[in-house]
C-alpha cells in the first residue's frame, strides 16, 4: 500500500474525531440518537423484527367463518383454526412455557442475550420509531441539534410529525394486542362507535401509553431498569458464552488514525479510537470497556467496528462474537459439552413432547365417569343389580350436540338407563348427567367386572369419547 493510499484512509476516517471526543453512557440525563449504519447484523436485525408484522396482521384471519387464532378468554377458550383448547388442556400451556423459558434460558447460556438484540419487541418498536426519528429530524448530529436549538416553526411542524406518527403506531399496537383476545372484525366495529367495554378501553390506553411511552421517551432506560431480564442473564452467562466482545490484546495499546501515519506514526494497537462501536449502539454503552448491563448483544458494534477496519486495511475481527475464555486464549468448549445447555435441551425436549402427545391426543370430546361409591350397588326387588355413574362429557366443538351412550364388557343382558334418548352436551363446556346400569343378579360371575363407556355424537359419529370403568356387584 502506497503513501497515497494510506492518507486517503486515514483522511477518510478522521472526520470521525469531531463528533465524540469523549462519550459516557446514557443514564437518562440525555437522549441517546445513535447512528444507522449497514451491515451484516444490521440485515439480520431488519429481518427479525419483521416477524412482529404478524402481531398486526394474523388476528384478521378467518377460518371457516371464525377468526382463525383467537385466544377466548370470556369464554375460557383458545381457538387455533380446528382447534380448541379449554382450561382442562391447561396442562399444555404450563408444558409450552416452561419450554420457551428454557429455551431463553439455552440460548442465553450459549449466545447471552441475542434476544434482546433480535427478537424483543421492546427493542424491535424502539428501532421502528428511531428509524422514523431519523426520517424526519435527520441523521444522529442533525436530530442533536435539533434537540437543543430554539422553538421554531420548522422544529414545531417535525415534532408533531414525528409523535403523530408515534401515536398512530401506539394505537395499532393496542389494537392489535387486543384482538389477539375477541373477534378482530366485531372490536373494530365497537371501536368505532364507542360502543367498547370498560375493560376494552382500559387496554387499549394502557398499550397506546406503553408504547408510547417506553419506545419513543425510555428506549435504552426500559431495558436498564425495568427488564428483570437483563437483571438476571447474568447468572445464565460464564466464559464459555459467545458475546459481542473487544479484542484488547489486539485493540491496544488504542489512539487516533493520523495523515502522518503512513510515516511511521501510526499507534501499534488495530484499535484507531474512532467511536463509531459506541455511536452505533442503541444503549450507549462502550463495548471496550469490558460486558456491561447495557450490552443487549445486537451486534452492531461489530458492523461499525469492521467496517473501519475495512477503511483502515486492518483485519476484521477487533469486536465480534467470542468468548471471555477464546479471547484470553483458554481451550473453548463445544456447545454440547457444557452440561447446563445439555439440561437446558433436555428439559425442552421433554416439554415439546408433552405439548405434541396432547395436541395429538386431544379429540373434540371427552368422557369421565364417576361410579357411586355410597353405596357401591343396590339390588332391586326382581334380584337384579343396579349401578349409578356420574357422567362428565366435555364437549370441545364451536356447537351443541346430541350424544348417545352405549357400553362395552360388563355383564350380560345389563341395560343402561337414563340415555334411551340421545342427551345434549353444551359446546365449549362440560355437561353431567345420570346414568344407572342394571343387570340380571344370575349373570353376575364377579365382584367386579370391567366395563367401557361409549359416548358418540348423534351429528358427526367422529366425535366419540370413551372411558373405562367397573360395575359393582355381590360375592357370587
Amino acid at each position: 500500500m502506497n503513501k497515497e493510499t494510506e492518507q486517503k484512509k486515514a483522511g477518510s476516517v478522521t472526520g470521525i474525531y469531531q463528533e465524540f471526543e469523549h462519550w459516557n453512557v446514557n443514564m437518562g440525563d440525555k437522549t441517546i440518537h445513535a447512528k444507522r449504519m449497514p451491515g451484516f447484523f444490521r440485515t439480520i436485525k431488519n429481518y427479525t423484527q419483521l416477524f412482529y408484522l404478524l402481531f398486526f396482521f394474523v388476528p384478521y384471519l378467518r377460518w371457516n367463518g371464525k377468526q382463525a387464532i383467537l385466544f377466548d378468554i370470556e369464554h375460557r377458550q383458545f381457538h387455533f383454526f380446528n382447534l380448541t383448547i379449554l382450561p382442562q388442556d391447561i396442562w399444555m400451556l404450563s408444558l409450552l412455557l416452561l419450554l420457551l423459558a428454557m429455551a431463553l434460558f439455552a440460548v442465553t447460556s450459549v449466545a447471552s442475550r441475542v434476544w434482546c438484540g433480535f427478537f424483543c419487541f421492546q427493542t424491535a418498536w424502539t428501532d421502528w420509531f428511531t428509524w422514523l426519528e431519523e426520517k424526519i429530524e435527520g441523521a444522529p448530529h442533525a436530530r442533536r441539534k435539533l434537540d437543543a436549538a430554539p422553538w421554531s416553526l420548522d422544529k414545531i411542524r417535525k415534532k408533531t410529525i414525528k409523535h403523530f406518527i408515534w401515536m398512530v403506531i401506539s394505537l395499532l399496537t393496542g389494537i392489535s394486542f387486543s384482538v389477539w383476545f375477541v373477534d378482530a372484525f366485531d372490536y373494530w366495529n365497537k371501536l368505532v362507535h364507542f360502543q367498547l367495554p370498560l375493560v376494552g378501553w382500559v387496554v387499549l390506553i394502557m398499550f397506546f401509553l406503553g408504547t408510547y411511552i417506553l419506545a419513543g421517551f425510555m428506549r435504552e432506560q426500559t431495558c436498564f431498569w425495568l427488564c428483570p431480564y437483563a437483571r438476571i442473564q447474568g447468572v445464565m452467562t460464564d466464559s464459555q458464552t459467545i458475546l459481542p466482545a473487544y479484542d484488547s490484546r489486539r485493540g491496544e495499546p488504542r489512539g487516533k488514525l493520523h495523515r502522518e501515519a503512513a510515516e511511521g506514526s501510526m499507534v501499534s494497537g488495530d484499535c484507531i479510537d474512532c467511536y463509531q462501536c459506541v455511536q452505533v449502539c442503541p444503549t450507549g454503552v462502550d463495548i471496550r470497556d469490558g460486558q456491561q448491563l447495557g450490552c443487549i448483544t445486537c451486534g452492531l458494534c461489530l458492523d461499525a467496528c469492521d467496517s473501519i477496519m475495512d477503511k483502515v486495511g486492518k483485519p476484521r475481527g477487533l469486536i465480534r462474537y467470542a468468548s471471555l475464555d477464546e479471547l484470553e486464549g483458554k481451550p473453548v468448549k463445544k456447545m454440547y459439552q457444557h452440561p447446563r445447555t445439555l439440561v437446558y435441551i433436555g428439559i425442552i425436549l421433554l416439554a415439546f413432547g408433552g405439548i405434541v402427545y396432547g395436541l395429538t391426543h386431544l379429540g373434540s370430546m371427552t368422557l369421565k365417569v364417576i361410579p357411586e361409591r355410597q353405596p357401591l350397588f343396590v339390588r332391586m326387588s326382581d334380584g337384579s343389580i343396579q349401578n349409578k355413574y356420574e357422567f362428565k362429557v366435555l364437549n370441545k366443538t364451536d356447537k351443541d350436540l346430541f350424544v348417545t351412550v352405549t357400553a362395552e364388557g360388563g355383564v350380560k343382558d345389563q341395560m343402561i338407563i337414563g340415555a334411551e334418548k340421545p342427551l345434549l352436551t353444551h359446546h365449549g363446556r362440560g355437561t353431567s348427567f345420570t346414568i344407572f346400569v342394571r343387570a340380571p343378579g344370575e349373570n353376575i360371575k364377579r365382584e367386579v367386572t370391567p366395563i367401557e363407556f361409549r359416548v358418540q355424537s348423534v351429528e358427526d359419529p367422529v366425535i366419540a369419547a370413551e372411558y373405562n370403568t367397573r360395575f359393582n356387584g355381590p360375592k357370587p
